[in-house]
């Protein structure tokens, strides 16, 4: 078994008794590669099938290509995405260490790309009621949050002048629960906690596919979110 997943006997024994937990997708893959698993058993384990999936199926109308312990593990793909996608959607509650800050994950490819993006950014309003219970439930103070939420949408209208960006951010009432980055046809989704951020979530890949469930419910509720919410004073 050892040889078969490129694992050391040790360790994949350790495995075995439960004396130590796998926790990285690569390894995952690696080890349902190498005992050649079936789709369904992939599927527990978070990670695509490797064989077209029959037309009609629950697994098939999921599209959830791949599967994330983290942002962090996606991150390099996330990047690559915002530098050649023609169009970005994000829906986060701060989106500091997303969009809004000169060294947050996608303010560089952004900002750096030649082509022409546009960007829809979400973001939690500060004075609504869910801010508030957002702020308890993470252990910050009601004005240390609001605050933040201010200072990104600051930082963001720092791009309206950007030759190539063009971005639009609008506010939110509703108590965050979805995490949405959205890349043109593929939609990266992770969710809030009471008691975490949407960053150390674990990530969905959702590509779009006929008749998918997943893919299309999210892109919905992502419109509508962005047509019910307001726009921020500065932009009236």
């Amino acid at each position: 078994m050892a040889i078969a997943v490129g694992l050391g006997q040790g360790r994949v024994n350790e495995i075995i008794n439960g004396k130590r937990s796998v926790t990285r997708i690569d390894v995952f893959e690696r080890i349902a590669e190498g005992l050649t698993m079936p789709t369904d058993a992939r599927a527990v384990l978070g990670l695509a099938s490797t064989r077209p999936i029959a037309p009609g199926t629950l697994t098939g109308q999921a599209e959830i290509a791949r599967a994330y312990p983290s942002q962090a593990d996606v991150a390099r793909e996330l990047r690559r995405l915002a530098a050649t996608s023609a169009l970005v959607d994000i829906l986060a509650v701060r989106a500091l260490g997303l969009v809004a800050l000169s060294d947050s994950l996608l303010h560089g490819p952004l900002t750096s790309r030649e082509t022409p993006v546009q960007v829809r950014v979400l973001l939690l309003d500060p004075v609504s009621a869910a801010a508030s219970t957002r702020a308890e439930e993470i252990g910050e103070s009601t004005e240390a949050f609001e605050a933040g939420i201010r200072l990104s949408l600051a930082r963001l209208a720092e791009l309206d002048d950007h030759p190539t960006v063009r971005l639009d951010a609008r506010l939110y009432g509703d108590l965050p629960t979805w995490r949405l980055v959205g890349f043109d046809d593929t939609l990266y989704l992770s969710a809030f906690g009471t008691t975490h951020e949407g960053h150390r979530s674990g990530v969905y890949e959702l590509a779009a596919a006929a008749n998918g469930v997943l893919h299309s419910g999210f892109r919905r509720y992502f419109d509508d979110l962005w047509c019910r919410a307001r726009l921020p004073e500065r932009t009236k």
